[in-house]
C-alpha cells in the first residue's frame, strides 16, 4: 500500500527551469493524474507548500539565495507529512549524508538516467524515502564513522584554515605568507585536505565549504 496518494501533488523546485520542465515532463508521463506545481525560489517553495496539500517536494540543493536544507525544517512544520527528495548536481557522496541528516527523505543526482529517477520518484511514492546504492553506502559508512556525515570534520584545525584560505581566492604563495611557513608546506597540506575530502579541485573544495552550513 502506498503512502503517497494514487493521485500526488508534487512540487518541483529548482531555480532553473528547464529542469523543472524535464521532471515535470516524465512525472506526467508516468502519473498522469497527478499534480505538478513548481517553484523557482525557495521563497516561493515555503508559499506554495503553504498554500498547497504537496506530498512529494523535489528540490535542488543550492539555490542562488542559499541551501535548501536551510528550509526543511519549515517545510516539515508546515506538512509534517511532506517528503522531500533532493535532486542535485552537487557530488552525492560528499553531500547526501549532509541533506539526509537535515530532514531529506532521499538524495538523487541529476546525473542519473531516466529510469533511475522514475525508480525515485515511485520509491518516494511506495515507501516514502529513496536512497541510491551510492548513499546507502555512504549510511552504512556513516554508522561507522559518524564524521563522514561533515567530510569537513575529517580537518585540523589548521587545514580547515588553509581550506578556507583557498576558497577566497588565495594560491600556495599567499597562503604561505599569510601562515609564516613554507611554500611547498601548504602545497603538501593542501594535497592532504583533498585526499581527506576525495575531491581534486578547488571548485569542490569550494563547494563543500559553501554547503558547511
Amino acid at each position: 500500500m502506498n503512502i503517497i496518494p494514487t493521485s500526488p501533488t508534487f512540487l518541483l523546485s529548482d531555480d532553473h527551469s528547464m529542469i523543472r520542465q524535464g521532471i515535470s515532463f516524465l512525472i506526467e508521463e508516468i502519473l498522469p493524474e497527478s499534480i505538478v506545481l513548481q517553484a523557482s525560489t525557495l521563497l516561493q517553495t515555503l508559499e506554495i507548500a503553504r498554500e498547497n496539500d504537496v506530498d512529494i517536494l523535489i528540490i535542488d540543493a543550492h539555490f542562488p539565495e542559499g541551501n535548501s536544507h536551510s528550509i526543511f525544517g519549515q517545510l516539515k512544520e508546515i506538512n509534517p507529512l511532506l517528503k522531500i527528495l533532493v535532486f542535485s548536481g552537487l557530488d552525492e557522496n560528499v553531500h547526501a549524508l549532509k541533506y539526509i541528516s537535515a530532514g531529506s527523505n532521499g538524495f538523487l543526482s541529476k546525473l542519473s538516467e531516466e529510469n533511475e529517477i522514475k525508480d525515485a520518484i515511485f520509491k518516494m511514492m511506495d515507501f516514502g524515502e529513496y536512497f541510491s546504492p551510492t548513499t546507502q553506502k555512504l549510511i552504512v559508512n556513516s554508522l561507522k564513522n559518524p564524521q563522514s556525515i561533515n567530510p569537513l570534520d575529517q580537518l585540523s584545525e589548521r587545514e580547515l584554515l588553509v581550506a578556507n584560505l583557498y576558497a577566497k581566492g588565495l594560491g600556495n604563495l599567499e597562503i604561505a605568507n599569510q601562515l609564516d611557513v613554507k611554500q611547498n608546506t601548504i602545497s603538501t597540506m593542501k594535497k592532504r585536505i583533498f585526499d581527506k575530502l576525495n575531491i581534486s579541485t578547488i571548485i569542490e573544495l569550494f563547494e563543500i565549504l559553501q554547503n558547511k552550513e
